[in-house]
């Protein structure tokens, strides 16, 4: 893997505008995820020009545009909260510090190559997860919104406190806000495509409340002054006690970078109609967490809207990423005196936009008709990501999801486990292999197995054994076997066992070079003789009526008892050494 993208000019032109657009888009996104996660509304443009910068530089999709997002702030927030509360010395030391170990596992991720597994998580826990992130972020900005400060201890203060919120909401904030909103739904598409509805609501915003609500008599609340100049080496720290603790959040928040950014990969895929490479974003996007937690920023991912934004704009290569950052890191430098007179109603307007874009309306309002177990997974997921906790939503939406599947799986190959004891006209049987049953007069058992057989089919092959007693031979079927398990192995084993132990005589039939080699491996074929182990179906069955018979020699295939069969004009199949007749008898010659 090539750790640096080569950076072209080739496409300057379109990357340029796509940078500088992407780059006005993000602007109200940092400062509003910075303030909203109690880093400070420098962290956020931190984080969105140094992730910017080095995920573009070493990712995978080339048109990704990189920064603080919805999900990765509410995370990050509750990580703050937490401790900043059990350590107010170096408790956002400490936060940075998962936001580094959040970048290492992610590197670690794409170096194991695990950027196809990331996504492959059922879309009901994805849907309810983003949903109750969407809500989390909607609640906690219900406070701002109404000229309100929000109680420290996370969501359920928040969320009790909202009857107070309301009674006592400051009405220049809440009319900022309610502006806010306003414009970024309403304004026309002529001028979305001018000018970025966030970045409108956010000049006018700041206008509004320059102008005409200085006095302290609104008592509105201002970003302030944020610091200007390069930022700061903030070195690692942690506490034994919460190292655990730590780790667990450098995981989850590693883990929902990973997914964020992969699904907005495969949306600019789908815009772009190229390929992106999932392990080198992983790479690249753990590099940039990695760096802006070592400078006091953010954690982030790819950003669909910027993403977008910056294709539409004509970003074509990694260059307009790294333009992006370059432009944000330009206003971190010069522009510190401009956010003094920024609202937070606005900021908190911008944000309850975002949490209602997060949300996943689409499926929440068909879940309940698709299907009953997927809409209580998803609705599950959402109110413990809400109420609970991130990590348990998830462990819990995945393991009853992964269940369900398992059960359902089970089901399906319990099915393809069939006992074929005599024919009739629903026995899936050739005409020839329908004689030969009549001929056996009950006395084979046929076990055919079809499709993949995982552990969920070992029970049905187990419940086989009981219905052993009153044959002489048992044919297992395993032509239309593509893999075949360890623990479906073991049951076929013991099956084994058990015939022989009820002194049946045992017959393989087919098994793909995989299957032969699993059972090779468990020592199964040497339990069965060599002349045994027949190519098809009907061979087996020859060579079973055969040994009922008594009949001595070679096996079918060696052409002595029942070689060469034929239709002749009653259809009926005949041999060297005599026919069968319909009703099942051998006639000889």
């Amino acid at each position: 893997m090539q750790l640096a993208n080569r950076v072209t000019f080739n496409h300057l032109r379109g990357d340029l505008f796509g940078g500088i657009t992407a780059a006005i888009v993000a602007l109200p996104m940092a400062l509003a995820f910075g303030v909203s996660s109690g880093a400070g509304a420098i962290a956020g443009l931190y984080g969105a020009a140094i992730l910017g910068f080095f995920a573009a530089l070493f990712g995978g999709t080339p048109t990704l545009i990189s920064g603080p997002t919805g999900p990765m702030t509410v995370v990050m927030t509750a990580i703050v909260t937490s401790m900043t509360a059990k350590n107010p010395e170096n408790g956002l030391a400490m936060a940075f510090t998962v936001v580094m170990l959040a970048g290492i596992f992610q590197i670690l991720f794409g170096i194991l190559k695990l950027g196809k597994y990331i996504t492959l998580m059922p879309y009901t826990v994805i849907s309810g997860f983003m949903s109750g992130i969407g809500v989390i972020m909607i609640i906690l900005q219900i406070g701002p919104f109404f000229g309100q400060a929000n109680p420290k201890g996370g969501i359920m203060p928040v969320f009790t406190s909202i009857p107070t919120f309301i009674s006592n909401l400051n009405p220049a904030a809440t009319a900022l806000a309610a502006l806010t909103l306003a414009l970024l739904f309403l304004t026309p598409k002529k001028i979305r495509r001018l000018v970025p509805p966030q970045l409108l609501a956010l000049v006018i915003g700041t206008v509004i409340a320059a102008v005409f609500l200085q006095s302290p008599d609104y008592n509105l609340k201002f970003i302030g002054q944020i610091p200007m100049g390069l930022p700061k080496l903030q070195l690692p720290a942690f506490t034994v006690e919460q190292m655990t603790t730590m780790l667990v959040d450098g995981v989850m928040l590693g883990m929902l970078g990973c997914i964020d950014s992969l699904l907005t990969s495969v949306i600019a895929d789908s815009i772009t109609r190229t390929q992106h490479d999932s392990d080198k974003e992983l790479v690249g996007q753990g590099i940039g967490n990695l760096l802006s937690g070592l400078f006091g920023g953010l954690p982030g991912a790819g950003a669909t809207m910027g993403t977008v934004v910056n294709i539409q704009a004509g970003g074509t290569t990694v260059l307009s990423g790294m333009l992006h950052a370059v432009v944000l890191f330009v206003i971190v430098l010069g522009a510190g005196g401009l956010t003094q007179f920024i609202p937070q109603a606005v900021l908190a307007g911008i944000l309850v936009k975002v949490g209602i874009d997060i949300v996943d309306w689409n499926f929440l309002k068909r879940a309940h008709k698709l299907s009953f177990k997927a809409a209580a997974i998803m609705y599950g997921v959402l109110l413990l990501t809400v109420f609970v906790d991130l990590i348990v939503a998830v462990g819990v939406g995945v393991f009853v999801a992964n269940i369900l599947t398992i059960q359902r799986l089970s089901d399906i190959q319990s099915d393809e486990v069939k006992a074929i004891t005599h024919a009739d006209d629903e026995t899936p049987l050739s005409h020839e292999e329908k004689l030969l049953f009549k001929e056996a007069g009950g006395k084979i058992l046929l076990l055919h197995l079809g499709g993949p057989m995982s552990f969920g089919a070992a029970k049905a092959i187990s419940q086989r054994q009981a219905i052993m007693e009153d044959y002489k031979i048992l044919i297992l079927d395993i032509s239309d076997v593509p893999i075949l398990g360890v623990t479906a192995t073991l049951a076929l084993e013991s099956l084994i066992a058990e015939a022989k132990q009820k002194h049946l005589e045992v017959f393989i039939v087919g098994g793909t070079e995989k299957v032969r080699t699993r059972l090779e491996r468990f020592g199964i074929l040497d339990r069965v003789p060599a002349n045994n182990l027949a190519s098809s179906r009907l061979e087996a069955l020859h060579n079973a009526v055969s040994s009922l018979n008594g009949v001595t020699g070679e096996s079918y295939v060696n052409n002595t008892n029942y070689v060469g069969v034929s239709e002749e004009n009653d259809s009926t199949p005949s041999t060297s050494e005599g026919k069968l007749d319909i009703d099942g008898t051998l006639t000889t010659k």
